[in-house]
């Protein structure tokens, strides 16, 4: 019996990659504004590249960029990336189509609903906040609520015991199998991919079950408490 329903954040709940995208290309074309002297592409592929070494919540990620192209910081640059960033950034974060129709439907069935993020909580509640979800949830677990990333056991322990809900009553959707779905697996949680926000083109997840639509998590839940 499924008593409740955790949800990863990023790529699972929010368009996580196509917001990042969308707020780095706005942040280029401010800093080629102010005076930066790169081609577009160029600078876009460097600051991912710096992403991909220090981890897409890297905060100084515009500094390391400036510095390593202008062997200096130039404050009118960066403060003009920065600032193309942040406003194209509460522009391009939304949700994916269903979310919100899903967790009112869940809400209304009585089930808990949780969120366990890798990201650090003053991000990931930024993010939950931004798109008014932070009413709808029983309990979020972040990086900081335990110090450890996912698969470890030990955010979802964390959060089975917020929701007061025992693992195996549980419902663990993600968009990363090495992380989401493995990690919840060792608790005896059942486990959704959520194959709609993969960015890695993985061919099996490992998942109890794989969704296009976040609303087919319903159909599931209606499925597994039918056993």
């Amino acid at each position: 019996m499924i008593q409740a329903v955790i949800f990863d954040l990023d790529n699972t709940l929010l368009d996580f990659m196509n917001m990042k995208i969308k707020a780095v290309e706005s942040a280029v074309h401010g800093m080629i504004e102010a005076g930066l002297q790169m081609e577009k592409d160029l600078a876009k592929n460097t600051i991912f590249k710096i992403y991909e070494e220090k981890g897409l919540e890297y905060q100084e990620v515009f500094d390391d960029f400036i510095q390593k192209e202008l062997g200096k910081i130039d404050y009118k640059i960066l403060a003009s990336g920065i600032v193309a960033y942040r406003k194209a950034r509460e522009a391009s974060l939304i949700l994916y189509p269903n979310v919100n129709s899903t967790l009112i439907t869940l809400s209304k069935w009585g089930l808990k609903l949780g969120v366990v993020s890798d990201a650090p909580s003053r991000e990931a509640w930024m993010r939950i906040c931004s798109v008014n979800l932070h009413h709808i949830f029983d309990a979020i677990v972040t990086f900081h609520d335990t110090g450890m990333h996912k698969p470890s056991p030990e955010p979802f322990e964390k959060i089975s015991s917020l929701l007061k809900v025992p693992p195996e009553n549980s419902l663990m959707v993600g968009d990363w199998p090495e992380r989401d779905v493995i990690g919840a697996k060792k608790l005896g949680m059942k486990t959704v991919f959520a194959k709609y926000g993969d960015v890695f083109g993985t061919k099996n997840s490992g998942a109890d079950y794989d969704v296009m639509d976040v609303k087919e998590i319903l159909s599931i839940i209606s499925k597994e408490n039918q056993k």
